[in-house]
């Protein structure tokens, strides 16, 4: 007998048995129930959870010698043709293949055409989205007023790309991403009826790298019991797959924290040895730092990081040690890792930095070399807080006292080594204020300006206390008592171009690099 892959052979048969759909079956029997079906519906969401099989359920719920009834037999003639892709009555067509006028053509002619065996006539057409606009305006006219016994199941993963005149003639029904949790409780099913042997670990690493899909992690099940011999170990899915294990995610994090830029590389060469991807270790570093960030915020909520709970637990427990604001600054480096990575073609090399950049906290950048000379400034802890400003004397006071022998120039040539003090103190307020620019030094106000797409970065930095510890490392710096403000700019690609120059600089930096040509 012919092996049935597990994506077939577990797919399921009944509303029941329909995965992390709860809306869409209550939806599909109460309409069964009243006898209020629509004629035409449409099933949209990603890939691999369940938008064909449900639409298979419904055509049996239909066609069902019993029917229509919530519960189809399975057994009768119509069940069997239907679940075997040969019944005369549910026509399935994919719409990849099939996206041209002429096909809709023939599809029209055939629709006034008569049940054979069945009740109904059905239409399931797969990725809707693929006909062409001259497809769907053929198919307007039978859809919006088809024969009694025709329905129509439309399923697409891209329901915006559909024209909104067939959407308006559908009753649209959204299928969501299937949970983590949910994933694993079917794995485990699978593997106890199939008498499989699989470490726990293995079932939520599958689950994490289906990415929501149900299919997508039966199918690598089926393949992991392939590939391995009596057991399916965690050692197995990192091979096959190429994944990024949990644990190394927590332990470059721990590294983080510790500023501990060496180990922190140590393990970043580590995983790139054992021929992991590097763009799927940034990617899952980028999804633990959101973790932390729920986790700190939910106190390790199950349902919103959707991770089994000993996971959740551990990242409470690391996101203890991290304010919100250091998380959202550890994001934002590694997110824009991507956007450098692409002006330097290298990932490698940005991603190797920026690790660093986020551990390190001991060593100033070389950019001190080139501050104005000033006094030595007194350490942070003994200074004396700034007087804080009345907001009235701000806004209709005296014009602002000028700032004595410093020049915007000067700010602008210690701009980075400013950053670099400021990231020892609080790493969100570095982060944020690298993103602007000294604009403009009237008296003792300097403007700093931001993109327009970064007005996250100008609201947080405007808090009191986050404004007070920027004017504490100007005095640091410059030895003036500097007051900031922080506009938004009209123009961010003179800024972008800077960001790019002192970005290749750090990279020089870091690895004593030199020029040696400038196109």
């Amino acid at each position: 007998m012919a092996y049935t892959v597990f994506a077939l052979k577990w797919r399921p048969n009944s509303f029941d048995e329909i995965i992390g759909q709860k809306n869409v079956v209550t939806t599909l029997k109460s309409a069964l129930q009243k006898n209020r079906l629509a004629h035409a519906y449409l099933f949209a969401g990603p890939r691999g959870i369940g938008k064909t099989s449900t639409a298979r359920i419904l055509a049996k719920a239909l066609n069902c010698k019993n029917g229509p009834t919530l519960e189809p037999c399975g057994k009768c003639s119509s069940c069997l043709e239907i679940a075997q892709s040969r019944s005369l009555d549910v026509i399935e067509i994919d719409g990849a293949s099939n996206t041209g006028v002429e096909d809709v053509r023939t599809l029209r002619e055939n629709v006034k055409f008569a049940p054979s065996a069945g009740k109904f006539k059905i239409y399931i057409i797969d990725e809707v989205h693929m006909l062409s606009t001259a497809a769907f305006n053929a198919l307007l006219k039978t859809l919006e007023e088809p024969p009694e016994f025709v329905k129509f199941i439309f399923a697409t993963t891209h329901p915006d790309k559909i024209p909104s005149t067939v959407l308006s003639r559908c009753q649209r029904l959204d299928f969501r991403r299937i949970s983590v949790i949910e994933i694993i409780s079917q794995l485990e099913r699978i593997v106890k009826a199939e008498k499989i042997s699989v470490d726990k670990e293995v079932l939520f690493a599958i689950a994490k790298a289906a990415d929501g899909s149900l299919r997508d992690a039966e199918s690598i099940l089926d393949q992991l019991v392939a590939f391995s011999k009596d057991k399916v170990s965690l050692k197995d899915v990192i091979s096959v797959l190429g994944l990024v294990e949990q644990d190394a995610l927590f332990e470059i994090t721990d590294k983080i924290i510790e500023k501990n830029p060496k180990a922190v590389l140590d393990l970043f060469n580590k995983l790139s040895e054992e021929g992991k991807d590097i763009g799927v270790f940034l990617n899952n570093l980028i999804e633990h730092f959101r973790n932390l960030m729920i986790a700190k915020v939910t106190r390790g909520d199950v349902k919103l990081i959707d991770l089994p709970q000993e996971v959740c637990d551990r990242l409470l427990r690391q996101s203890q040690v991290l304010s919100l604001e250091e998380i959202f600054g550890a994001f934002n480096i590694l997110a824009n890792t991507q956007e450098m990575a692409r002006r330097l073609d290298s990932l490698r090399i940005t991603l190797e930095v920026n690790l660093v950049r986020l551990s390190n906290n001991k060593k100033a950048s070389p950019a001190a070399e080139i501050k104005p000379a000033v006094s030595k400034p007194v350490p942070l802890k003994e200074k004396t807080p700034l007087k804080e400003i009345p907001r009235e004397e701000k806004k209709n006071g005296p014009p602002p006292e000028p700032a004595v022998g410093i020049s915007l120039d000067n700010i602008k040539s210690a701009w980075q080594n400013i950053i670099e003090s400021l990231s020892r103190i609080k790493m969100s307020v570095a982060t944020y204020l690298s993103e602007g620019e000294p604009l403009n030094l009237k008296g003792n106000l300097l403007t700093i300006a931001f993109p327009k797409s970064h007005s996250l970065h100008k609201e947080s930095l405007e808090r009191r206390e986050n404004k007070e510890i920027i004017e504490q490392g100007l005095f640091e710096a410059l030895n003036a008592q500097l007051r900031v403000n922080f506009i938004l700019s009209a123009d961010s690609r003179p800024k972008d171009a800077e960001q790019g120059g002192h970005f290749i600089q750090s990279i020089l930096d870091t690895f004593h690099g030199r020029v040696i040509k400038e196109n």
